[in-house]
């Protein structure tokens, strides 16, 4: 650890703030609620001893009386006839696809529990994002609509068909459109099923529009290259990458398959080979992929056109005028620049503004520095993003002049993502007849004449294609839960095919995707992909008038610029807002703020001071004729003179968990040049009242002891031990327990600090896979949140840390400069202490270590005194304060017998008054050593993985046999940059740390 640095959970860490210090005295939250709980048991604090005892010894501890007497009893109906496919205990593994990721889900006994990647796929092979871990619970939602509608009320299928049929009719005698409105459709069964409808009614149109927009870089494309598509980018062939405003670990383009590329140059192999990228980063407010950066400049989004400028000046030598007059931005482009050129053909620069001047001048600097064709993928583009913002636009105008007969929805909720709310609904009003295929009553579904309720894709036959030339299928793994009807059978119906959606989908692949692969449909089921793509990309060039963009992209900035500057942005968590109903998904903390269930006004905290806003206060945010009140986070690393404020929030109509979380932001959007643009000129002033915040971030603190250790890549190389390692105090040690050989399986970890991005995709993995329980935002705010895993993420002030500033030059009141920040992402779950100070304090012996290295616990002996809790150094382990899955107050996440269908059978589910923490999957520990023993053989590195580690795209979580010297885990926890948290105490963990390298510009 660099000794100048001190490390820092939130700013009332830093400040050690009265409400902090005193939170932090007491070891536990809340005391249990000892009065409530005898009650319940018939008992009070006045009862007599020995009866209260005998009490005790009957329930084996009081917390757990209430609960035990209130076991509801299910009754378990047989098989009468088995399935064939079907051996109860076993699970059945199925290939299919979501957001157009090759998957693999799996089920038990007919239902689909959990998902992961396809580790045999194109593309996006190790790893999934929160979503796709999370989306398995969307099956199970109680919120979506049972049967179709019509005027919101319950009618057969046969009764809308014969409705939407004649309103098609109708329009199309009269000669109006025909019109489908969606999100990017790259499905080709979709497509075909739309040209079948087409060819029935020949007025039928497809506009494609998104809620997060990627026009401008479509645009700017067609017009330099005359290809209109979004690329694909490969930060594996990148030694530098400067990123102006672009979240490309996070929500940006395809951030996880991004995540899988950029570790390449940046984790512990590479690190060893002695090569490590470069990463540069200006933005507004703190991403999670500029927390990554090795250096980040906090810019105002007025400033990003003049960054690009800039840049393309410093690298072609050129005079463009409208450059940065940001003295700390101009010396950071003055020695990225050269490391750009210097690294001509392995460099790129990705703008994250939807302009398209702004993309154009990307355009022109990633030609200059011959990215096209090495680090950029024209030929194999992404088909994630191909809406159109011109193209709703013109649907809007043409509803509103009466032209439109029908329209349909596909996955689009423009009554709540379009900016202009009013604008969608005066069309909706002139359009004949309207139909919505969402699987609930939304904000737009609400407002239409019919619904046709669409299947999830765990109950749908299908297919995707992300990126050009890849193409993945959906099967279905549970038959349709409700009367629902996937869209494409829909289109079929409605367009006179007379043909099951299997029978559709088998003949389009058949006769458009495997000709020519060798490869039958039987195949396609098995692998759950075909690639037919180019192995590399062609080298093009730019035909950019950059003079022309520049100036163009000037006067735009001008109409942000001016006082507070507002930056919307999309949630690593929530994304648009399509699933804000994802109870696993509204409790995982944000990435860089740690808030859950709410979004909220990031501000620097200098101007929090000059507002008179302190941390659990309110402002208004006015711009673009929207305004509305918001919490406050006094976010470390936000550019001064700025707001960001994430959009996907404020939903109205998705259901019980999502209802009225958060502001909807998406209002404060506006169009300039075409293109819906996500930054304004905006007014920041103080609200009344109070708001708390369910933010976890220092709720887990660890007294401000040395647990993160960090060293810059120069150091790095010339002493492979400067600033890590182990820990090196040779004083002597006692220890209390006895030493005991671990002759076959010693299970350990490693978790490469420069490898995690902080994204918490491994959380919400840990949750679906060991079923804990969602607790909601008031539970959250007293620190009750159940995770077995989370994410500490620490800042530390730079102070001349980037090569860039020197500490004498920072100039501030408080002698902080807030801007100037770095941030450590470190995932902290169970230890498995060698030693672990939770069982010497045990009374009942409920936490016992196995001789396999495990921390156990024995949930039918504990009774919730606590005790391990007080004693864990690392603060992981969580106490039941309800019976999370039987009781009414949590009816919102996953308290009813239906959603409880996504438990895991393999897992127990905790009641109240228990202790857990990470299990280290022993259900799949145990899993993989019996399919070893009835294979007759050895478990191999690799057969076992944990839930965290296969959700994690980065590799960061390494887990395996340490007494295998070969295993891949052992080899990790060889390298020198490998230290133990808190190993000074002696408790010997067992997952290793490997020290945060980064690769900044000092000497």
């Amino acid at each position: 650890m660099e000794s100048n640095k001190k490390y820092w959970k939130g700013l009332e860490e830093l400040n050690q703030t009265p409400a902090f210090v005193e939170g932090s005295k007491s070891e536990f939250a809340e005391p249990i609620p000892v009065e409530d709980v005898l009650n319940e048991a018939g008992l009070s604090t006045k009862t007599p001893r020995r009866d209260f005892l005998k009490a005790l010894g009957f329930g084996l501890g009081a917390v757990t009386l209430a609960a035990c007497n209130r076991t509801p009893i299910h009754k378990a109906v047989p098989y009468v006839i088995k399935p064939e496919e079907v051996t109860p205990g076993i699970p059945n593994y199925y290939a299919s696809s979501f957001n157009g990721q090759s998957v693999i889900v799996r089920t038990r006994e007919g239902r689909p529990i959990s998902l992961e990647a396809n580790p045999n796929s194109i593309g996006l092979n190790q790893g999934t994002d929160a979503n796709t871990s999370a989306a398995v619970l969307d099956l199970y939602d109680m919120s979506k609509l049972q049967n179709p509608q019509i005027g919101g009320k319950d009618v057969e299928w046969s009764k809308l068909d014969q409705v939407v049929v004649d309103a098609l009719n109708k329009a199309q005698a009269a000669g109006k459109q025909i019109t489908i409105v969606s999100n990017t459709v790259n499905s080709p069964s979709t497509l075909a099923a739309i040209a079948a409808l087409t060819t029935k009614y020949p007025a039928t149109q497809l506009v494609q529009v998104d809620a997060v927009s990627y026009s401008g870089i479509i645009e700017a494309n067609r017009a330099a290259f005359g290809k209109a598509v979004v690329p694909s980018y490969h930060f594996d062939k990148a030694q530098v990458v400067v990123s102006v405003a672009a979240d490309f670990l996070g929500t940006w383009v395809a951030g996880e398959e991004h995540t899988q590329d950029y570790i390449k140059n940046r984790d512990y192999k590479s690190l060893k080979g002695g090569k490590m990228s470069r990463h540069i980063q200006f933005e507004s407010g703190l991403s999670m992929t500029g927390s990554n950066a090795d250096v980040r400049i906090a810019i105002k989004p007025s400033e990003e056109g003049a960054v690009l400028i800039s840049l393309y000046n410093a690298i072609t030598g050129q005079n463009v005028a409208g450059g940065t007059t940001n003295a700390k931005a101009k010396t950071a482009i003055a020695l990225a620049a050269k490391e750009l050129v210097n690294n001509r053909g392995a460099a790129v620069v990705v703008a994250g503004s939807n302009d398209t001047n702004a993309q154009l001048l990307a355009n022109a600097i990633n030609t200059a520095l011959g990215a096209y064709g090495a680090v950029i993928d024209l030929d194999n583009f992404s088909k994630q993003y191909q809406g159109s913002d011109a193209g709703f636009q013109t649907f809007l105008n043409a509803a509103k002049a009466g032209q439109v007969g029908v329209a349909f929805f596909l996955n689009s909720n423009p009554v709540y993502d379009y900016f202009k709310t009013d604008d969608v609904k005066a069309a909706l009003a002139k359009i004949d007849y309207t139909v919505s295929f969402a699987d609930r009553a939304d904000e737009t579904a609400s407002e239409l004449k019919a619904i046709a309720p669409n299947c999830t894709f765990l109950e749908a036959w299908g297919d995707s294609s992300a990126k050009e030339g890849l193409f993945t299928i959906v099967q279905p793994t549970i038959n349709p839960v409700f009367n629902t009807r996937q869209v494409e059978q829909s289109l079929l119906i409605w367009a006179g095919v007379n043909k099951p959606i299997h029978d559709f989908v088998k003949e389009n692949w058949e006769a458009n995707i495997l000709a020519g692969t060798g490869k039958l449909w039987k195949d396609v089921l098995q692998q759950g992909f075909v690639y037919k793509g180019s192995a590399t990309g062609s080298a093009y060039a730019a035909n950019v008038d950059v003079n022309a963009a520049a100036a163009a992209l000037t006067a735009e900035s001008k109409k942000v610029a001016g006082g507070v500057e507002l930056k919307l942005y999309e949630s690593p968590n929530l994304r648009d807002g399509r699933w804000a109903n994802n109870a696993y998904l509204q409790e995982l903390p944000d990435p860089v703020s740690k808030v859950t269930w709410d979004n909220f006004a990031a501000i620097n905290p200098a101007d929090a001071e000059e507002l008179g806003v302190k941390e659990t206060g309110k402002v208004t945010v006015e711009a673009n004729g929207y305004k509305v009140d918001l919490p406050v986070v006094l976010q470390p690393g936000q550019a001064r003179g700025t707001v960001s404020v994430a959009v996907g929030y404020g939903r109205t109509k998705v259901g019980k968990a999502g209802n009225n979380v958060g502001v909807n932001a998406f209002p404060f959007a506006s169009v300039i040049n075409g293109t819906v643009q996500f930054q304004a000129k905006a007014s920041v002033s103080k609200a009344a009242g109070i708001y708390e915040l369910a933010q976890t971030q220092t709720h887990h603190t660890i007294e401000g002891r040395n647990i993160i250790r960090e060293t810059s890549f120069a150091k790095y190389l010339k002493d492979p031990n400067s600033e890590s390692g182990r820990f090196a105090d040779t004083h002597q040690t006692y220890d209390l327990w006895n030493k005991f050989e671990q002759p076959g399986h010693r299970w350990v970890m490693a978790i490469d600090l420069n490898a995690c991005t902080g994204c918490g995709s491994c959380i919400v993995a840990c949750n679906v896979e060991n079923n804990v329980p969602v607790v909601g935002r008031d539970e959250v705010r007293r620190r009750r949140e159940m995770h077995w895993l989370r994410i500490d993420r620490y800042y530390t002030i730079n102070n001349g840390g980037t090569g860039l500033t020197k500490e004498n030059d920072i100039a501030k009141a408080d002698g902080l400069d807030y801007e100037d920040v770095t941030v450590v992402h470190q995932p902290m779950l169970c230890q498995h202490c060698e030693h672990a100070p939770c069982e010497t304090v045990c009374p009942v012996l409920a936490t016992v270590h196995s001789s396999e290295g495990l921390n156990h616990m024995a949930y039918n002996r504990c009774f919730g005194t606590r005790y391990c809790a007080n004693n864990c150094p690392y603060k992981v382990r969580r106490f039941n304060w309800f019976n999370y899955w039987n009781d009414s107050r949590f009816d919102n996440y996953l308290n009813n017998e239906f959603t409880q269908l996504v438990l895991n059978p393999d897992v127990t589910t905790r009641s109240r008054g228990v202790m857990e923490k990470c299990s280290m999957c022993i259900q799949r520990i145990q899993a993989g050593k019996l399919q070893a023993k009835m294979e007759n053989r050895k478990v191999k590195d690799g057969d076992i993985k944990m839930a965290c580690q296969a959700a994690c795209s980065a590799n960061a979580i390494i887990f395996g046999d340490a007494n295998d010297p070969e295993s891949e885990v052992s080899k990790a926890l060889r390298n020198e940059r490998v230290y133990y948290v808190l190993e000074e105490i002696n408790v010997q963990p067992n997952i290793g740390y490997m020290t945060k390298v980064r690769n900044t510009f000092e000497a």
